[in-house]
Order: structure tokens, then C-alpha cells, then sequence
């Protein structure tokens, strides 16, 4: 009986190295390809950022002067640290809303629901330049649909993109009527929840507002949070506003920091410099992805789960 068992375990050793060796195998080329375009590029970002490079000229060794001169001398890099921030807040907030909202209208049995669907996924696929030019003609002072509307009802014009307070959260509405792709996630994730759970629910006596707080939320969670975190980072990433539309300004206040960058690198040739704000942006993003992963296990639920 002893020698059965140890054959049985020396053969579910073999097997388990065996499926071990293949598991390994299939992840070299998604590790050779985070390593090559990933990994290698921002250990080339970070070893750059040392350096003063125009790019053509041969580069000199500064040591931490650009990180030094970033947080002494640019005010554009703090103004763009808080503009990136503010409008990654109000485009996430107001995407995961929205999407959430939407996604659960499509869910429901209507007509054409397969016509609507597609409607509100076509902003996410456009290109993001044409989109922004498109809802600058309807930001336009003098003749945009928007002024036209506000005149009709006895208000007074608003210049949405060219006022200092109201870009930012005008170029969030952008953004958020962009969030095609988590109402797709979102509605795949409702039409996973078990209806037995509502059902119950019902007979319990839940009105509809209970059924979605205790049970759609919970059961949507790890959706939630998925569409939360590449919200977040897709958001932080922004540049396409302010090479479109606003060139930074007014002033400082759409001065993203991914444009912040683009500026340096591309129009004033300072390459070591725009590395140095890049290398501070992936930390920024770093840690606030750090918190939404340290934060989850208080609010994720996983069904089967504690």
C-alpha cells in the first residue's frame, strides 16, 4: 500500500514540474516583452534623466540637477503636478458614474438595446484629436451650441476653455463622455450577477435602491475596481487637450503634466530634463496605484470569498 501511495506522489511530482516547465515557457514572451518595451525603456528614461542631452549633441553627466532644478526653479512643475491631479479626480469620478449609470440602462430590456449599445461605445473608438476639436466647436464662445443654448434661456455666455477656472472640468466632461469602454465592462459585469439574488431580494420586500447598494455594488466590485484603476491611469496619462486645444493654458492651468513634457523633450530639446518629469510622473502614478491596490481588500468582495 506504502510503495502505491509513493508512486501516486512521485507521479503528481513529475506532473506538477512538468505543468510547471510549460508555464514558464508561455510567460517568456510576455516577459521578454515587458522586459524590451517596458522594463529597459524606463531604466533608459531613468539613466537619461541624469544627463543634460539635447538630443543631437553628446550628453553631459549632471548628476541630480534636473530632479534639483525641477522642485527649486520650474514653476510650471508644480502647477502641473495639480492640474494633472484635479483632472484625473473629476474625470475618473465623473466616468465611473456615468458608465455605471448607462451601463445599467443598457441593461435593462429595451428596444434596439444593440443599436444604443454601440452608440455610446463609438466616442471611445474615435480618433481622441478629432474628438476634442469637435467639442471645441461646441465650447465656442460666439457660436458654439452650447452659448447658443445658455442664450436661449437668458444666461450669459461662458468661455468654457478659455477661462482658467473652467478648462479643467470642461476637459473632464470630454473625458468622461469618452468612457466608452468601461460601460462595455461594466455592462458585461451586470449581466453576471446572479439574479437569483435580486429575486430573493424582491420577495424580501428590497426596494430597487437596496437591491443595488447590497447587492449589484458588491457583486460588481472587482469590475469597480478594475475600471477604476485604468481610469486612473488612462486619465493621468491626458494629453491630447492640451496639444488640440488648449496649449497648457490659460495661463498654467491645462498644463498636464505628459504635456509638461512634451514641451521640454520636443520643443525646447531637453531631453534629460523631460526624462527627469517623466521619471517623477511614474512615481506619482505608482503611488497612487499603490493606494487603490492597499485600499481594495476593505471594499473588494469575491464571490466564494471571506
Amino acid at each position: 500500500m506504502s510503495r502505491l501511495v509513493n508512486k501516486t506522489k512521485r507521479r503528481r511530482s513529475r506532473m506538477s514540474i512538468r505543468e510547471e516547465r510549460t508555464a514558464y515557457l508561455y510567460l517568456i514572451p510576455a516577459f521578454l516583452g515587458l522586459t524590451f518595451i517596458t522594463y529597459l525603456p524606463l531604466l533608459g528614461v531613468f539613466t537619461i534623466s541624469f544627463f543634460e542631452w539635447k538630443g543631437i549633441s553628446s550628453p553631459k553627466f549632471v548628476g541630480f540637477y534636473n530632479y534639483v532644478k525641477l522642485f527649486t526653479r520650474d514653476h510650471f512643475f508644480k502647477d502641473s503636478i495639480i492640474v494633472t491631479i484635479y483632472f484625473s479626480l473629476l474625470a475618473v469620478a465623473g466616468s465611473m458614474i456615468y458608465s455605471l449609470f448607462i451601463a445599467m440602462l443598457l441593461n435593462r430590456k429595451i428596444p434596439a438595446r444593440g443599436f444604443f449599445r454601440a452608440i455610446f461605445y463609438v466616442p471611445y473608438v474615435l480618433p481622441a484629436t478629432a474628438v476634442y476639436i469637435g467639442w471645441s466647436w461646441l465650447y465656442e464662445t460666439n457660436f458654439g451650441l452650447f452659448n447658443y443654448l445658455l442664450t436661449k434661456v437668458g444666461l450669459k455666455r461662458v468661455q468654457f476653455i478659455a477661462n482658467s477656472k473652467l478648462v479643467v472640468p470642461s476637459l473632464a466632461l470630454i473625458s468622461v463622455w469618452l468612457a466608452g469602454n468601461l460601460i462595455v465592462i461594466f455592462l458585461a459585469g451586470l449581466q453576471n450577477v446572479p439574479q437569483i439574488y435580486h429575486e430573493a431580494a424582491e420577495i424580501d420586500g428590497a426596494n430597487s435602491w437596496q437591491r443595488f447598494r447590497h447587492i449589484t455594488v458588491p457583486c460588481m466590485t472587482p469590475i469597480i475596481f478594475y475600471n477604476l484603476l485604468m481610469s486612473l491611469i488612462t486619465n493621468m496619462q491626458i494629453v491630447v487637450p492640451a496639444l488640440s486645444l488648449t496649449d497648457g493654458g490659460p495661463g498654467n492651468s491645462s498644463m498636464f503634466m505628459t504635456y509638461l513634457m512634451y514641451r521640454y523633450a520636443f520643443k525646447s530639446n531637453q531631453m534629460g530634463y523631460a526624462c527627469a518629469i517623466s521619471f517623477i510622473f511614474f512615481i506619482i502614478i505608482a503611488i497612487f496605484t499603490g493606494i487603490l491596490f492597499a485600499t481594495s481588500k476593505a471594499w473588494i468582495f469575491y464571490e466564494g470569498g471571506d
